[in-house]
């Protein structure tokens, strides 16, 4: 017997000891390791090139685009103000969007990459991979802050070629018993969110729940739970997946729905990002479009402590009385020098409407003018949904919202928010996230809530994503999240509490672009006191897509009580741990270079 075959049946084992009844008992660490191109049982170039065969001609040697740093200073200032662009950055298979975090990880480039346009393409590379025992690490848009769509000495199944979208009038998940159907829309795994509401939105006149990043990949904010500006009314990405076509850990190309594979399906709706296999599309749920869609933007400066801690409650019980529900979304944050900044958007209100929701808060602002000032004209403005998505639109009536892409043959109508622009080719110093219970907004506990706002504050700024939690959305929007994997807490959460900070772009040892890791660890032990000034008050667990890197209790903070469902899951169909990412289900049984760990 071979020691792979040794090595699947100990694995069959270990999986068939988490069935229902049985107990785990302990275990000797299997002996194994991913094969590094240094080593003597490296594959061939007769078996890369079989591999070439079997894909299409699709392999890819990979280099790293900051290699052109090596060559001269001219071609790394032109990487470098390449690295602003998210588009380029989708678009080259040796980077990521992030460019790496603090003491934690940077972008490395695999040796190889399969670019991937079928999932037959697909199923041949796990193979390859599975029976080579190699690390394979998966790619779409590359817009992971862990560095999950990344790793050294690997094989990379880039699936950015995958990239269609088909409407559906009518669509019934494969093995479903036949109904009338509902509209929906598939999408390539390697579609970027701006992709699917241009089709959906802008085209079709109808809504998909995805991002609010225009750059994100689609497949890999389902399978992490995925939140966009109107979620709040909506519900998360995930609640949206009617099915997915996916390639597990044995090379079969499987559908995935609440009626075939059942199980699988559950854990793709927010398990985590190339965790249980790789996604190669998905099929979602349309919605209907409300008639406006709107924004709110102002930012207001408080002269003292006293008067800051006097806004934050005052915008608490504001929020309470008149926000709170499915009509606003996104962010409000409080910093250190007294600022509160909003940046919410709205659901269903024309201009007129939205202005006399924000009326009575505004006034009691104007009213203290001694106290409060603000920094420009509040803007209040709603517009056609169905335009959000609609470049032409958006360059005509407010230019400065977006910036488009003017890289060398980019299609027409690719731009990204620029609020977003920040994070494109960040190096992160810290990145922890909370969810806030809406039980903290009822009037016993705003006193306390306020309190704590203002402390964070002054350890460092956080923002509060309130559609990326989901109390006050419509009952049938909860109801479609708790039949996810993500942790219930979001559920009952009316705000997810974000804070960050990051340099970039930045990446060590280029000279002139080293990120400071002095400073960025100075600002994670603030980062870190600030949001354990909202865990001291009852906020919990962590969005798995926006949270710290260094995670302690991660299974419990990104999935609470989901996570053993969701280990058993993991053993059933990557038993051996093919797919391993950071904090990924399962991965405490598995070191990243692919060293077993007692179970």
């Amino acid at each position: 017997m071979n020691r792979r075959r040794l090595l699947a049946l100990s694995a069959s084992a270990a999986a068939l000891s988490l069935l229902p009844g049985m107990r785990l008992t302990a275990r000797a660490a299997s002996v194994f390791r991913r094969r590094r191109p240094t080593e003597r049982n490296w594959p061939s170039r007769a078996e890369w090139a079989g591999l070439n065969r079997a894909t299409g001609g699709n392999l890819l040697a990979i280099e790293s685009p900051l290699e052109a740093c090596n060559a001269s200073q001219s071609a790394c200032d032109a990487v470098f103000d390449d690295l602003k662009n998210p588009y380029w950055i989708g678009d080259q298979p040796g980077v990521t969007q992030t460019l790496g975090w603090v003491d934690a990880w940077q972008t490395q480039p695999s040796i190889y990459a399969v670019a991937a346009t079928s999932a037959a393409d697909v199923a041949a590379a796990v193979d390859f991979a599975r029976d080579n025992d190699l690390r394979l690490v998966v790619k779409g848009g590359g817009h992971s802050y862990l560095g999950t769509s990344n790793a050294p000495d690997s094989l990379l199944i880039w699936t950015r070629r995958m990239n269609d979208v088909v409407l559906h009038d009518s669509f019934t998940p494969k093995g479903c018993a036949a109904t009338e159907g509902e509209a929906a829309v598939t999408l390539g795994a390697g579609c970027m969110w701006l992709q699917a509401y241009d089709a959906v939105t802008t085209k079709g006149g109808k809504y998909v729940q995805g991002g609010g990043c225009t750059t994100v990949g689609v497949a890999g904010l389902v399978q992490s739970g995925g939140f966009g500006s109107f979620s709040k009314h909506y519900g998360s990405a995930a609640s949206s997946l009617l099915e997915a076509e996916v390639v597990t850990a044995d090379g079969h190309i499987r559908i995935a729905n609440a009626c075939t594979n059942s199980d699988l399906f559950w854990a793709l709706k927010g398990g985590g990002g190339g965790t249980f296999g790789v996604v190669t599309k998905i099929t979602l749920r349309l919605h209907p479009l409300p008639d406006f869609f709107g924004g709110v933007d102002f930012r207001v400066k408080a002269a003292s402590d006293d008067a800051f801690k006097r806004l934050i409650g005052a915008f608490i019980e504001f929020y309470a009385a008149h926000l709170f529900g499915d009509r606003w979304g996104e962010q409000v944050s409080f910093r250190g020098d007294y600022t509160m900044n909003v940046g919410m958007v709205s659901y269903g209100y024309d201009t007129q409407a939205a202005k006399d929701v924000w009326k009575p808060f505004l006034a009691w602002i104007a009213q203290r003018s001694a106290d409060y000032a603000l920094a420009y004209d509040p803007v209040i403005v709603s517009g056609p949904a169905q335009r959000l998505w609609d470049a032409a639109f958006l360059q005509k009536n407010i230019p400065s919202s977006i910036d488009v892409n003017t890289a060398a043959g980019a299609p027409p109508g690719e731009f990204w928010w620029s609020g977003d622009a920040d994070q494109v080719g960040q190096y992160l110093d810290a990145y922890e996230s909370v969810w806030l219970p809406a039980t903290l907004l009822q009037p016993a506990h705003r006193g306390a809530l306020s309190d704590a706002f203002f402390r964070a504050s002054q350890s460092w700024g956080f923002s509060l994503h309130f559609n990326k939690g989901l109390a006050g959305a419509p009952p049938e929007a909860v109801a479609a999240a708790r039949n996810t994997a993500t942790n219930p807490a979001v559920c009952d959460a009316f705000a997810l509490a974000i804070s960050a900070a990051g340099q970039g772009p930045s990446y060590p040892r280029i000279a002139g672009h080293e990120p400071d890791t002095v400073k960025g660890r100075r600002r994670r032990t603030a980062i870190h006191d600030c949001v354990n000034v909202l865990r001291s008050i009852g906020a919990a667990g962590s969005y798995v897509s926006e949270s710290d890197y260094f995670e302690a209790d991660w299974q419990r903070s990104y999935w609470g009580d989901n996570y053993n469902r969701l280990a058993q899951i993991k053993r059933r169909y990557d038993p051996t741990g093919l797919f391993f990412t950071h904090h990924g289900v399962g991965s405490e049984r598995w070191s990243a270079d692919g060293f077993t760990r007692l179970s």
